[in-house]
């Protein structure tokens, strides 16, 4: 950069800018909070070391993932994008469970739905697929659908309380 404009690296750290910044280039004078997360969690040494160990076409990517974990250590302190990941998984196992419910229930209203077969002997469905696999889920319909309504809420992770039962 050079000229009349610092980037916001040195801007912060109040230096000159030299023609050949490694920070010019990824944290821009108009930015001056990307810069300045990103020095308060890893340090402007820190930050620089990285730069120069990468090749240049890596170094745009390695300062967005610095600029979201600075983020995300601001926010979570203890566990960073980790507890961001572990948040994410929770909510997946919730929504699939949830799933598995409205499959089963749907399984459950077709079986409902469908004329009951003459006799309930596996034997007699073996070449056809559809029946067998209903007698053989039939019983176990009311195990999956005893899921309790405390299962279906999606707990925030990252809340101070821990949640209700």
């Amino acid at each position: 950069m050079g000229g009349n404009s610092p980037c916001a690296s040195c801007k912060l750290l109040r230096r000159r800018c030299a023609k050949d910044c490694i920070f010019a280039p990824y944290f821009p004078s108009d930015d001056p909070h990307k810069f300045s997360i990103v020095h308060k969690v890893f340090g402007a040494s820190n930050v620089s070391k990285i730069l120069q160990e990468l090749p240049l076409q890596q170094r745009a990517d390695a300062v967005s993932s610095l600029v979201y974990e600075a983020n995300a250590r601001v926010r979570d302190p203890v566990y960073g994008c980790v507890g961001t990941i572990s948040y994410l998984q929770d909510q997946v196992s919730q929504l699939q469970m949830q799933l598995a419910a409205a499959q089963a229930e749907i399984l459950c209203i077709q079986m409902q739905q469908e004329p009951a077969p003459i006799t309930t002997s596996p034997a007699l469905f073996e070449g056809d697929d559809k029946y067998s696999s209903l007698f053989l889920h039939q019983n176990n319909l009311p195990q999956l659908l005893s899921f309790s309504s405390s299962n279906n809420v999606i707990h925030d992770s990252f809340s101070k309380e821990p949640p209700l039962t």
